[in-house]
């Protein structure tokens, strides 16, 4: 028999260490290759590492609660019935379920698992040279490592389904219906929401297009305005004092908080607006069949006026550096996400270059990955300039701290019906209040005004977007 240690993974984040949250496994137990063995939490994000070997857990080297570097041995796996561990296997993405309990769930379980040997050996042929376990993060190899896999399951349909063009949609609903005894089909990242939320997974019935659970399954299984408004009080703790240790993703929010509020003089102006034509419009988009299935929101346009505002206003859209105010011609506009694990800012990578449907799909994407957890460095890297929509809170509005980076950050308030003057008389209208800091020392008082109207102008007149 073979003992062999898995090593803690760089997951690709470019991260040099990261905490041992939970094990999933315990010694003794026999694990296979693919299983979840253990949850790690770097300093942006959860991760739910696989096991690359199959065998019996030895032992586990390393206790929860404890941060190792990346290459410190975590885990012993002694391969069973005198087999030699078989070495990592090529590509699985930790963001897909895994292939065998993915395809189990078509019934036909022998035939199942050669599909699922089929796919993996066009994922295997298409990575070569530079398969890795998931979690190793090989540069350069994400994209095509997904294109693999996407490919393979595109060029192979599943048991007992007919090409797209032919399937019967009464035959995809039966697939999609759960079977008792077999494992339940959904991503880390929508387990680890699901787990957020509440939700057991075996109670919600999947629509996905391989009978995997999706986000909007766990979210439609969830009362989710009970979790996020907080509409249930909960009894006092049993302990007068918690003391939660500050580390992860709160000790990242701390250092750069500080960092900005210290470092860049913040100025702070407020507007009211009349946003009744901003939601008529967004009634409008949301009844267009090109904008079916894409959540569209007040936030959109909002997005759209910042973009808009930014061009006629440069100077909010640049950088301070002790030698040089660098100013970018391009916008990366961040979004701040209130998420379980702490507030994060993630980016849309050349928002002025998208379209108003384009900037709708990325700005779901941006939100739906950092709720379940899944926000890279990578996404929250190089931003330009910031908006925080506190209105969803209920809040009118407020003076939120820059971004570290960027000397101008926006807040969209809560919009409600007011009253308000119209050519004179008293009407109820949707009224919201925009608020923006910036960092004085590069961006004036005239130029802040100026600004923020701009973005006040769009709000109460869309039609400006079309200029």
């Amino acid at each position: 028999m073979t003992t062999s240690q898995f090593h803690l993974p760089d997951v690709g984040e470019g991260l040099t260490e990261a905490e041992i949250v939970s094990w999933k496994v315990a010694p003794g137990d026999t694990i296979e290759i693919n299983q979840v063995i253990v949850e790690i939490e770097t300093a942006k994000s959860l991760v739910e590492l696989p096991s690359p070997f199959a065998g019996t857990v030895e032992g586990l080297l390393v206790d929860e609660g404890t941060t190792v570097d990346v290459g410190t041995a975590i885990i012993a796996v002694t391969a069973t019935d005198g087999q030699e561990a078989p070495p990592p296997p090529p590509v699985v993405d930790h963001h897909l379920p895994p292939a065998a309990p993915a395809v189990a769930a078509a019934a036909d379980l022998t035939a199942t698992q050669t599909l699922a040997s089929t796919a993996e050996k066009v994922a295997r042929d298409e990575e070569k040279p530079g398969a890795v376990l998931v979690g190793y993060g090989i540069k350069g190899q994400v994209a095509s490592r997904r294109t693999g896999r996407a490919g393979a399951r595109a060029a192979v349909p599943a048991i007992g389904e007919a090409p797209e063009a032919k399937r019967p949609t009464q035959r995809l609903a039966r697939i999609h219906q759960p079977i008792p005894g077999v494992p339940v089909i959904a991503k880390p990242p929508i387990r680890k929401l699901a787990k957020d939320l509440g939700v057991d997974l075996n109670e919600v019935t999947p629509t996905g297009v391989i009978g995997d659970i999706t986000r909007d399954d766990v979210i439609r299984h969830a009362d989710q305005a009970k979790v996020f408004h907080n509409i249930e009080t909960p009894q006092w703790a049993p302990v007068r004092e918690e003391r939660i240790p500050v580390k992860g993703v709160r000790k990242q929010i701390a250092k750069a908080m500080v960092a900005s509020a210290f470092t860049a003089p913040h100025v702070s102006v407020f507007v009211d607006v009349d946003a009744t034509r901003t939601m008529e419009y967004v009634k409008r988009l949301k009844t267009s069949p090109d904008f079916a299935g894409v959540k569209v929101s007040p936030l959109l346009i909002m997005a759209k006026a910042i973009i808009w505002a930014v061009r006629r206003n440069p100077m909010v859209n640049s950088a301070f550096t002790e030698k040089e105010i660098i100013v970018r011609n391009y916008v990366n506009l961040g979004v701040a996400a209130a998420t379980p694990r702490g507030l994060i800012v993630p980016n849309v990578k050349d928002a002025h270059d998208l379209s108003m449907l384009r900037l709708a799909e990325s700005l779901e994407k941006l939100t739906l990955t950092a709720r379940e957890g899944r926000t890279s460095p990578a996404d929250m890297a190089d931003g330009t300039i910031t908006v925080t929509n506190i209105g969803v809170f209920g809040m009118d509005t407020g003076t939120p701290i820059l971004n570290p980076g960027e000397v101008a950050i926006v807040a969209l308030g809560t919009i409600k019906q007011k009253p308000w003057v119209v050519d004179g008389e008293v009407r109820p209208r949707f009224v919201t209040t925009i608020g923006a800091s910036f960092d004085h020392r590069v961006v004036d008082g005239d130029v802040a005004s100026r600004f923020v109207a701009d973005v006040a102008s769009i709000i109460e007149e869309p039609a400006l977007l079309l200029d």
